[in-house]
């Protein structure tokens, strides 16, 4: 007995068990999928290359060393704003004879950066190719200008030749491509043109200044650049309350009237003789009949009615011989226990006459009931 009782313990646990992790097993409907989305950043680019300052030479010999470091902060996916550093050399060149002299700049940027990859189709961090164009502006500063400073000194004619440094706006736009590498690493391809003064090559030439970079490097975020969302679910709906049905308590049924059994009726006509009030012997065995039935049946009442017949005397002595024959068994039942409160008396005189003969008129009509 004792094992099968262990068995049976086991067995209840393995099934409370089966039934705590269903319940945590269920899925719960999912209205809408986490998904990835943007965070703020910092990110940080250094990149080096060649520039190419627009003038009178060959396109190969004014290209010059270049480089460049920006800091920003991508506040959208499509938005963003970088500060930096950028320059190394540039080239100038003449034309008779011909000649090219080298000096050395450095240029401070603020640009605007626009994500065309998220302009123009949707937020995707694991896109491989990621184009940008930007528009900024600066301030040039351009130093170490000894070759061109030589050459006026052998009678060139330079225009706007500057010493020690010449310092000059900048406006500058470009178009890149991040390429990525890793979630926070990509490789970095950017052209930018930039305008400035014409005194910035120390010639003269009625026109602008023009400096073409052409870089690559890399660019590396700081933070986490995106972020997953938890999934958003349905609420439960909560399982309907138990309906209780409320148990109405019948009524006990009501006790069932107790019957009397009784005959419908006691009736007994009593007999008189012609101006009589006395009930004669053979009338006795009816008064017994009625007091026999009226003492079975305790609720019973009894209503008694004399008559006379109207063939005798005159309706004042039918009236009163009436009354009297009423009274007559009326006093009979009384004598043998008949209370009298259950004792109706009424007398019609010759006023009524029930019955068809003149002999039987002469009567008091009992009806016990």
């Amino acid at each position: 007995m004792r094992l099968k009782r262990n068995l049976m313990a086991v067995v209840l646990g393995l099934s409370t068990v089966a039934a705590f992790a269903q319940t945590g097993n269920e899925t719960r409907q999912i209205k809408e999928e986490g998904k990835t989305v943007f965070n703020p950043h910092w990110f940080m680019q250094v990149q080096a290359g060649a520039g190419y300052t627009l003038g009178e030479a060959d396109f190969g010999d004014l290209i010059s060393p270049a480089a460049a470091i920006n800091f920003g902060y991508q506040f959208t996916p499509i938005w963003g704003l970088r500060a930096g550093l950028s320059g190394w050399q540039a080239k100038g060149g003449w034309v008779n004879p011909q000649t090219t002299y080298k000096y050395n700049y450095l240029q401070g940027n603020v640009d605007v950066t626009l994500d065309l990859g998220n302009l123009f189709c949707k937020y995707n961090p694991k896109r491989v190719l990621n184009p940008y164009l930007f528009v900024g502006v600066g301030l040039n500063g351009a130093f170490n200008n000894d070759d061109a400073v030589a050459l006026a000194a052998q009678g060139y004619e330079m225009g706007y030749l500057w010493d020690k440094n010449k310092i000059s706006p900048v406006g500058r736009a470009g178009l890149g491509v991040g390429i990525r590498l890793a979630e926070k690493v990509f490789f970095n391809i950017e052209a930018n043109a930039n305008v400035m003064s014409d005194k910035f090559n120390s010639k003269k030439a009625g026109n602008p200044d023009w400096q073409f970079n052409l870089l690559g490097g890399f660019t590396f975020k700081f933070g986490k650049p995106s972020k997953t969302t938890e999934p958003v679910y349905y609420e439960p709906t909560p399982a309907p309350a138990p309906v209780v049905e409320e148990k109405k308590e019948e009524p006990a049924p009501a006790p069932a009237p107790v019957k009397e059994e009784v005959k419908a009726q006691e009736i007994q006509n009593i007999f008189f003789t012609i101006n009589s009030a006395k009930i004669r012997d053979t009338e006795t065995s009816k008064i017994d009949a009625l007091v026999s039935y009226l003492k079975e049946h305790e609720n019973a009442k009894i209503s008694l009615c004399g008559y006379a017949d109207k063939q005798t005397g005159t309706a004042a002595i039918n009236q009163r011989i009436s009354k009297q024959r009423a009274n007559a068994v009326a006093d009979a039942l009384k004598a043998k226990g008949i209370a009298a409160d259950r004792i109706t008396v009424d007398y019609k005189g010759d006023t009524a006459q029930p019955f068809s003969t003149m002999e039987e008129n002469r009567v008091t009509i009992c009806i016990a009931e």
